[in-house]
């Protein structure tokens, strides 16, 4: 019986011929992720437990939430981040240099066939490499740091066929909303999400982070993509050392085939107050907004901003409209600097914000009062994960979020 890519990548890691879904296996990592936010919560027991990293040149640190500290709380959390990166010699520490999401494939740490695990959810974003990519606790980053290695239950795989081409100002974002309308929340509690077809093929490495990146939206274990050329001239770019293939046996066995024509697709969103919560644009055009969000580990990337700008050029944000744009890394500041894409945004009464994580968890600015409206370009939606719990937070791409900055409202893109 043939595996798909999940679970060749688990069966590789763990020495083994062959798995199926529901085995328990011993798998060995190749790479471990802390932020300030949750890696705050492994460091004392790292340290009470007298931990000797297995190899540090596998850890990446990162200081994205609380960036800069917004309260004392914060500052501590950020403070005891730097100790552990000075005091365990981490390589890879990146202060307030962007989301560890987006630093990790920008910096090519992160290859097909990989086996990488880290302390925030959406550790999952990684799966658009190649690789296994799920989010863990503190305690089994503990245990991760001390052994190299972690216990899984091989994920069924739910196979995710995207066929056609996207139509112009529909995105990856869009493409992830309409498979969170098709499975919900629950859908696809503990299963691998394997991105395929013709779409997904055209897709851009920004598109398929973004993908990958809200698979765990579903409840999935991880979200993959197949390595193809697209993965390849990105890497080759960031990394320079060998890299293996790896593809899915055409007679892998499958949980569920779900079919997508990106052809018909329509701009979506992900209404208050769950990401399952999807509806074609059009269902909710003229819901008048406070506040948009362009950025974060789920919309701040080239791609987002590129989008975005071509609708924001020339046009205002309304006067009692804020607009954030947040890029995902401090190298993505830098291009939208240097492609100019920083004075479109400004001209037009944006407000530039610093790389970091943002108002998406509720950690910093951005927050929402009480019957505020915000579209953003972030993963989640919750109520009361963005401030007041009377808020509403409407979850869509970039080209529909800058569309409602500049008129107020929701409005289709297509029709700027």
């Amino acid at each position: 019986m043939g595996m798909t890519l999940t679970e060749k990548i688990l069966a590789k890691a763990a020495g083994r011929s062959s798995v199926k879904p529901g085995d328990i296996v011993e798998a060995s990592i190749d790479l471990a992720m802390l932020h300030d936010a949750l890696g705050s919560l492994t460091f004392p027991i790292v340290r009470d437990l007298g931990i000797r990293i297995w190899d540090s040149d596998k850890v990446v640190v990162a200081i994205d939430h609380a960036a800069p500290p917004s309260s004392l709380g914060h500052a501590e959390w950020v403070a005891d981040t730097i100790r552990f990166a000075r005091e365990y010699k981490i390589r890879h520490f990146y202060n307030m240099q962007g989301v560890a999401h987006q630093i990790i494939p920008e910096e090519g740490l992160v290859r097909p066939g990989m086996v990488a695990v880290g302390t925030d959810s959406h550790t999952c974003t990684y799966g658009a490499l190649g690789a296994f990519a799920t989010g863990i606790g503190s305690t089994e980053m503990a245990w991760v740091l001390a052994k190299g290695s972690l216990w899984f239950r091989v994920p069924a795989t739910i196979k995710v066929v995207v066929d056609g081409s996207l139509p112009a100002r529909v995105m990856a974002k869009d493409v992830m909303l309409k498979v969170l309308s098709v499975l919900g929340v629950n859908g696809a509690t503990y299963k691998a999400l394997e991105f395929t077809g013709e779409a997904i093929r055209r897709m851009s490495m920004d598109g398929r982070l973004a993908l990958c990146n809200m698979a765990v939206e579903t409840g999935a274990k991880n979200g993959i993509v197949e390595p193809d050329e697209v993965t390849w001239s990105y890497l080759k770019e960031r990394y320079c050392g060998p890299m293996e293939p790896v593809s899915p046996d055409e007679d892998a066995v499958y949980d569920r085939v779900i079919r997508i024509d990106a052809s018909g697709l329509s701009p979506m969103l992900a209404c208050p107050h769950s990401p399952g919560n999807v509806v074609p644009v059009n269902e909710v055009a003229g819901t008048k907004v406070d506040q948009v969000v362009i950025g974060t580990c789920t919309g701040g990337r080239m791609e987002d901003f590129r989008a975005a700008a071509e609708i924001i050029r020339g046009r205002k944000v309304p006067p009692f409209v804020r607009c954030l744009v947040i890029p995902a890394s401090a190298k993505i500041y830098r291009q939208l600097l240097e492609e100019n894409l920083i004075k479109v945004f400004l001209d037009a009464g944006c407000v530039m914000c610093n790389p970091q994580c943002g108002p998406c968890a509720g950690l910093h600015y951005g927050l929402l009062a009480p019957g505020e409206v915000c579209v953003g370009t972030h993963n989640r939606n919750f109520m009361g994960r963005m401030g007041s719990p009377l808020a509403q937070v409407y979850l869509a791409s970039a080209a529909t979020a800058a569309a409602a900055a500049v008129t107020g409202k929701i409005v289709d893109p297509r029709d700027m």
